[in-house]
């Protein structure tokens, strides 16, 4: 037995990549993320980050980083609910509701999860969601786990949108005129959401909020906004995408 041991060679369980194979050779990054890069030695413009205002490179917020670490030590990303909630987490959501102006805020352990999670966390199995047509991969994840019934509307199209909402208006009306017993589930009115990016990640165009909000007044729909690259790089603030258009942010349901 020792002999067929000793004889035993395992082989790699992943095997070794081609020279050819340039893009799936592996890079070393040796440099701190920031406008630039030092990938294999070599300095390179950094264009896959959500680091607009260059504040990974401000030391105020470096020290401060630094000083939080070892107050509270750092581990793997993770839920509060698991690792648990400290006191800069209370102010942290109190201080992002005072800037926005927003009743409360709820702070996420990850970007991603906070977009995919919030969504199916309200919008369930009988609901409708309307949602233009290039929304992020993160609202899509969502979209999956609610479970609601999805319509897209063509991308920053507001009139296409209105023909969805009037389609499903009457559909709605004809629905509790066909039921006889208007308690049943079936005569229920499915709730209606809208979900939008304030600035589309997947070609960088502005949504119409003003229109988007006149319609959601009009056919009673509740609106969700991802901000994820909205906040703080538009707005005389950086308040995203309401402020850009100077709209109160009590006229939105959620933005995330």
């Amino acid at each position: 037995m020792q002999a067929k041991l000793s004889e035993w060679n395992p082989e790699s369980l992943v095997p070794d990549v081609a020279s050819t194979h340039i893009s799936l050779l592996p890079k070393l990054v040796s440099s701190r993320i920031g406008k630039t890069l030092t990938v294999d030695s070599k300095e390179c413009l950094n264009l896959a980050t959500h680091n607009y205002l260059g504040l990974l490179q401000d030391e105020r917020i470096v020290k401060s980083a630094i000083s939080a670490a070892r107050k509270y030590g750092i581990g793997s990303c993770g839920p509060r609910g698991f690792y648990g909630t400290v006191d800069v987490h209370l102010d942290l959501e109190q201080r992002i509701a005072q800037f926005m102006k927003a009743e409360e805020a709820i702070v996420y352990s990850y970007g991603f999860s906070t977009v995919a999670s919030a969504i199916s966390a309200y919008c369930k199995q009988r609901d409708i969601i309307f949602a233009d047509e290039k929304v992020n991969f993160a609202i899509q994840k969502g979209f999956q786990a609610s479970r609601s019934t999805i319509k897209y509307f063509k991308h920053n199209d507001v009139e296409h949108l209105e023909n969805l909402l009037i389609e499903q208006t009457k559909f709605d009306d004809l629905n509790c005129k066909n039921t006889d017993n208007k308690s049943s589930k079936s005569s229920k009115k499915a709730r209606k959401f809208l979900i939008i990016e304030g600035i589309y990640m997947n070609t960088g165009m502005i949504c119409r909020l003003p229109e988007l909000v006149a319609l959601c007044e009009k056919y009673r729909v509740r609106i969700f906004i991802d901000e994820s690259i909205s906040f703080g790089t538009i707005g005389d603030s950086g308040r995203g995408v309401t402020e850009y258009y100077g709209i109160p942010t009590y006229k939105i349901d959620m933005i995330i």
